[in-house]
């Protein structure tokens, strides 16, 4: 099959300056995910904050991101449908005009019920803007160049999530309700660079050379591949929102910094080396895992996410913390290209249904670690918690290692 965009004798993607050779859809689509994460990144820390505002408590604050998450699950479902019937460019178009629209009129909010049921409407956005883009991204490139497409793109979302909080605290200095709007601004942006630059669809026929075949859902999940991808992604999933994002702030402040305002700033400082290494590690891990395939690179980092994720609560002071989440931040790099690549190997370039079954892993994780990591801290320890992380990535591992070495280890895509 011939890629669109690369010539017949560069299998490899590799222009004679050395560079990646990616079709335009590819920066394209990096460029709005760095638009989406660098206004989200403004608007999630003021979300908990702004909710409080209406005077309820920390647990209904809290509802609020959730409510965003378990939307995205709610939708994730039908939207495979969608994408076929109307197209990804389309869909992510309106994915994320719902997602502007909702964050303006949530900046708005007159009531705890309507932010609530605001940021509900625009967790479905998300997840429209979501599927669509990874079918967009995973047809736009062959077996060969996946790793390093999915890695491009998933820098777009690291860097615009590392810029974000540092504008957070500029916008809401002039006013709680600011950083929905400058949201709403950059996805509206977004939106508009997605119709202006992203390729059309073109029309095929059954003899199109270009063409590729998608293959059904139901041959898609019992593929040992397809499992492997969904499993470290609800791994992913649950170690960011479950171990990163609520038990580290959490761990720190019980067991090094007894100030709050001193825990608060020593896990940020950690939490961003940790970004900074992923940003600089995520392109060479995408490129190893075009160049050495799949199923390595999803055992390693799968291994090393294990390892790292169970070290984190026997580290008593902050440097050994941080050299443990740069470790954590390798991990997550490789991971975050291997799965996605591998959806795209066994699925097809349109596989949008099988995308959506992939999304979903990662926003269960999302809702059901944040609560068992809790839970598991008040009632037994933080070494249980960070635990079940630990736990979820052995399992990834071990089901990568059962893939057949056929599909797995070989070069050019890692399809043998």
């Amino acid at each position: 099959m011939r890629v669109p965009g690369f010539s017949p004798i560069d299998p490899s993607g590799i222009g004679p300056s050395g560079r990646t050779k990616f079709p335009r859809d590819v920066p394209v689509l990096a460029l709005i995910a760095f638009c989406v994460m660098l206004g989200f990144g403004v608007v999630a820390p003021i979300i908990p904050v702004y909710a409080s505002t209406f005077g309820v408590s920390e647990f209904a604050a809290s509802a609020v991101i959730s409510a965003f998450a378990l939307m995205r699950l709610v939708a994730s479902p039908f939207l495979g449908r969608v994408v076929d019937k109307l197209g990804p460019r389309t869909v992510l178009a309106i994915g994320m005009g719902i997602v502007a629209v909702s964050s303006a009129l949530a900046g708005l909010s007159q009531s705890y019920l309507q932010l609530l049921l605001l940021r509900g409407i625009g967790g479905v956005g998300s997840a429209m803007f979501s599927i669509s883009a990874m079918t967009l991204l995973l047809g736009a490139v062959g077996p060969e160049l996946r790793g390093r497409a999915s890695a491009f793109f998933n820098s777009g979302f690291l860097i615009g999530s590392i810029s974000g909080p540092a504008l957070g605290g500029v916008f809401s200095a002039i006013s709680m309700s600011a950083p929905f709007f400058f949201y709403a601004g950059t996805l509206a942006l977004a939106g508009i660079v997605g119709l202006a630059l992203l390729s059309k669809p073109k029309p095929t026929t059954a003899g199109d050379d270009e063409a590729a075949p998608t293959q059904a859902l139901r041959d898609v999940v019992r593929d040992r591949r397809f499992q492997a991808a969904c499993l470290i992604n609800l791994a992913n999933g649950w170690s960011a929102s479950g171990m990163r994002s609520a038990m580290l702030p959490l761990f720190v402040a019980a067991t090094m910094y007894s100030i709050p305002a001193e825990a608060a700033r020593w896990t940020g400082i950690a939490m961003a080396c940790s970004a900074l290494l992923q940003a600089v590690v995520i392109n060479p891990a995408g490129a190893a895992v075009d160049r050495f395939g799949r199923r390595l690179p999803m055992i390693a980092g799968s291994l090393l996410a294990a390892a790292s994720v169970m070290a984190i609560p026997f580290t008593s002071s902050i440097i050994p913390l941080i050299v443990v989440l740069c470790f954590n931040a390798v991990a997550t790099a490789i991971l975050g290209s291997a799965p996605a690549a591998t959806v795209g190997d066994v699925a097809g370039p349109n596989g949008s249904r099988a995308i959506a079954v992939f999304s979903m892993c990662s926003d269960v994780g999302s809702i059901a670690g944040p609560l068992a990591c809790g839970a598991l801290a008040s009632m037994v320890s933080y070494q249980a918690a960070f635990a079940t992380g630990a736990i979820l990535w052995l399992a990834s591992a071990l089901v990568a290692s059962t893939i057949s070495r056929h599909f797995g280890d070989g070069g050019g895509g890692g399809i043998g």
